[in-house]
């Protein structure tokens, strides 16, 4: 337990024990709220508790603060005064503000890993686009946020499977085949027509021409459904393979990549029988309906065509039934904001089939804006089409991409500036953290060359760290394991991004108003282990992101 939550929970004892004692009335009082006061004469942390309280107690706030502070006890409290209003200012020992410094120390970079709850068994499912295009800056987004929301999760304990659902059955992948087999013939020298349902992307043209590269026109020989079909294969494992080494470069990987026609046609067919057998499910005009409106849709939904045909609707019920059975938590599911009126539709299939649908959640990114020098960019300027998140890694880096896709809550429109992502300065966010931290490498490197020994934390003196920044660093960092939890539980990944960003700014301030090489032997051992703890916090969160922690800028 880190210091805030610690203190909240002091004064949560205090004030039960006031209600006990008979000097607060018996009541539903609220949880104690912690904040860091404006000044440091207004002590380390202060509280409005009292004043909050002033309803259920009935009393003047002044009167609620004093009998709280009588009851306080806690080891970390030097002492608590009656400030204002009603407000309670609490002072720290300085040992215990030592003691947190010294506990990241001794955890080093395991310090932020909270304590496995392996019960908790998470499933999270994202990105998840059709194979039949490069991945573009809106799937970067789902793909950001979804690893690190995955790294966030796991170093809150929790136990997770990541999935990659491909879309690999279905009208999609058959245009995919034609798409390259017109494009084939038009390399070969046909005039052929491209209707306007066909795949135009140059990455078609590219896949035509890598097969002529390697097979020639000997497929002009076959006839053209068997051809197609072949296309199709050759297509499916080639866009797999380009979207593979996508998302590794944008340091993404899957535990499972799940095949849709793995669903076909026992799977659906399974689902399909016991939506009937529970009386969720009929036949009208030759199709099988889903009853949607017994679970609050506006209307009921096809399953099965009169052609016999499955809708996607089909394959997602079948893919989630799957997903249930494998006794996951929980599932988690991260989708574009186009797919809103999908949720409850899925939600009411699984309540169909007799699972409990709150287990599902499904978390819906809302869309990314492009800009570039205050414009609007729609377009790529190699294709005409959309930009593909490999051309944004190539414009303005990894690291840079992936921290402007998490730094905004999901459901939240991203303006991208792309003129500042490429930028090396202070005013770039990933920048400004990832030079922190470089920063650090480089004190280490003068501490080398000075010929200076440190390191041994259990013998160096912390409490000579007393001035305003080094102590709101420390503080800082005492809450960052309960900011990993709070955020996993919340699945707010850009809160880790934002904490970074203000720790940075932190550290930066102790770098300019602090001396390391030029200070006594002992204050100097003392602010490098303060460095050093800063340095394991940032690398951890950076972790968490996905992004590198460089020693060099």
């Amino acid at each position: 337990m880190e210091l805030r939550a610690e203190l909240a929970q002091a004064l949560a004892a205090a004030l039960a024990r006031a209600q006990e004692h008979g000097s607060l009335p018996a009541g539903d009082y609220p949880e104690p709220q912690l904040e860091e006061p404006p000044q440091k004469e207004f002590g380390d942390f202060a509280t409005n508790l009292a004043m909050q309280s002033a309803r259920v107690a009935r009393r003047a706030p002044a009167q609620i603060a004093r009998a709280i502070i009588d009851e306080l006890d806690s080891p970390l409290i030097e002492r608590a005064e009656i400030a204002g209003a009603g407000f309670i200012n609490l002072f720290l020992k300085r040992d215990a503000i030592s003691d947190v410094l010294r506990s990241i120390l001794a955890q080093g970079d395991d310090y932020g890993n909270l304590p496995a709850h392996p019960e908790d068994y998470i499933q999270v499912e994202y990105v998840s686009a059709n194979p039949t295009g490069p991945l573009h800056v809106g799937h970067g987004r789902g793909a950001a946020f979804g690893s690190a929301l995955v790294n966030l999760l796991r170093a809150a304990g929790y136990r997770v499977d990541t999935e990659y659902y491909i879309n690999d059955a279905g009208n999609q992948i058959d245009l995919l085949g034609m798409s390259i087999d017109l494009r084939y013939r038009e390399l070969l020298g046909e005039t052929v027509d491209i209707p306007a349902n066909a795949y135009r992307g140059a990455d078609i043209i590219a896949t035509a021409q890598a097969i002529i590269d390697a097979d020639g026109d000997r497929y002009l020989q076959e006839p053209e459904e068997v051809r197609r079909d072949t296309f199709k294969e050759i297509g499916l494992r080639a866009k797999l393979a380009a979207l593979k080494d996508d998302l590794a470069a944008f340091h993404v990987e899957f535990d499972r990549w799940f095949s849709e026609r793995t669903l076909h046609p026992d799977a659906v067919k399974q689902a399909c029988d016991e939506l009937i057998a529970r009386g969720t499910a009929y036949y009208e005009n030759g199709a099988l309906w889903l009853r949607t409106t017994d679970f609050g849709d506006d209307k009921d939904r096809v399953i099965i065509r009169d052609n016999g045909v499955g809708t996607y609707f089909a394959s997602d019920i079948a893919y989630h039934r799957n997903k249930y059975e494998r006794g996951y938590r929980e599932m988690i599911n991260i989708w574009g904001a186009d797919h809103h009126g999908y949720v409850a539709r899925v939600k009411a299939a699984m309540t169909a089939l007799g699972y409990d649908a709150d287990k599902l959640d499904i978390l819906l990114l809302q869309m990314v804006n492009l800009l570039r020098g205050g414009e609007q960019v729609k377009m790529s300027k190699r294709t005409g089409n959309a930009v593909t998140l490999n051309e944004l890694m190539e414009e303005v880096g990894t690291d840079a991409a992936r921290y402007f896709f998490i730094m905004r809550s999901l459901d939240s429109q991203l303006d991208f500036d792309i003129d500042l992502a490429k930028s090396r300065s202070n005013d770039n966010p990933v920048y400004y953290i990832q030079y922190a931290h470089a920063r650090i490498h480089s004190i280490y490197r003068q501490v080398a060359e000075a010929g200076i020994t440190y390191g041994d934390w259990e013998q160096t003196d912390f409490t000579l760290l007393t001035s305003d920044i080094e102590l709101a660093l420390i503080k800082k960092m005492g809450e960052y394991r309960d900011l990993v939890a709070a955020a996993a539980r919340d699945r707010a990944p850009h809160r880790i991004a934002r904490y970074l960003y203000e720790l940075a700014a932190e550290f930066h301030s102790f770098y300019r108003q602090c001396r390391i090489l030029g200070s006594a032997a002992d204050e100097r051992a003392a602010r490098l282990g303060l460095v050093t703890a800063v340095r394991h916090v940032l690398a951890h969160g950076l972790h968490i992101l996905g992004i590198s922690a460089p020693e060099r800028m």
